[in-house]
């Protein structure tokens, strides 16, 4: 038996940082959607668990297959079940590594979704949003992969109603950051919450987020600052509403309404910045 689970990317559409525990962890307030671009992982039956990596952004991942977030995934979740089921998996990596666009995330979540059916396994579902939680703020809401606003420290997830059908065009400039690091350089009060949940058109969507932001795109600039340069690449293409920095970095995403628009801006941003990752897809 085989099956293939596609991933998406995790965007935030705006990302405040409300408040910080004792245990050192953020709380967070975040509107979250995926587009329709990602990675794909395939499950077949073995008697062990084992890990190839393939695709374009298989060499950002060298010597760490063993450390994968979804070989740990796979080995929480045989735990959690009781079982000793292997499985032989491949990812194709298409999302560029810490990207603050959770592709390991999604990639975990995947691997959960795909080896419960693999091993027809039925784990309630309060324990699989702790294994979830336990293996990355991000791993939760990629596992139910739809637009939700996500509090706490990302396990508090309350649905919203669905997102206009837009498109984003995602970019990344090739240049990994660092979580620990970015949320390390920021500086500055907490911003207080300021929860999304309206059910909006493109327009109001727009104007919603535009009086939001992401709190960890300022020290994110001050690592990388090619990030201002992506930004104003994706600002000056035609139809864009809306640029802003999604999760810690350093992918950038760009807001059209107009699908035409979107594929234009992709080919326009790539024959300028060949070297960059440029992708985009529907939200939702």
């Amino acid at each position: 038996m085989s099956l293939t689970c596609p991933t998406y990317a995790k965007v935030n559409l705006y990302l405040h940082v409300t408040g910080k525990r004792d245990n050192g962890y953020h709380e967070l307030d975040s509107l979250i959607c995926f587009a329709r671009t990602g990675d794909v992982l395939s499950f077949e039956v073995a008697d062990d668990l084992s890990l190839d990596v393939t695709g374009p952004m298989a060499p950002l991942l060298e010597g760490d297959v063993e450390d994968n977030l979804v070989l740990r995934a796979a080995r929480k979740l045989q735990t959690l079940c009781a079982i000793d089921q292997g499985a032989r998996i491949t990812l194709a990596k298409h999302l560029p590594v810490a990207a603050g666009i959770g592709g390991g995330s999604g990639d975990a979540a995947a691997a959960i979704k795909g080896l419960c059916s693999l091993w027809k396994v039925f784990p309630d579902p309060a324990g699989l949003q702790d294994l979830a939680l336990s293996l990355g703020a991000d791993v939760p809401i990629c596992l139910k992969a739809h637009a939700a606003h996500v509090g706490g420290v990302g396990e508090v997830i309350t649905p919203v109603y669905p997102l206009p059908a837009c498109w984003m065009v995602l970019v990344n400039p090739m240049v990994g950051l660092s979580t620990p690091a970015v949320f390390k350089a920021r500086r500055g009060d907490f911003t207080p919450d300021m929860t999304m949940q309206g059910e909006y058109d493109f327009e109001t969507l727009v104007q919603e987020l535009s009086v939001r932001g992401n709190d960890l795109m300022a020290p994110a600039i001050e690592l990388a600052p090619v990030i201002e340069t992506v930004l104003s690449a994706l600002a000056d293409q035609t139809g864009c509403a809306l640029v802003r920095m999604s999760g810690s970095g350093a992918t950038c995403f760009g807001l059209f309404e107009n699908e035409n628009d979107a594929n234009s801006a992709v080919e326009q941003i790539k024959q300028a910045h060949p070297d960059w990752w440029v992708s985009h897809g529907e939200i939702f």
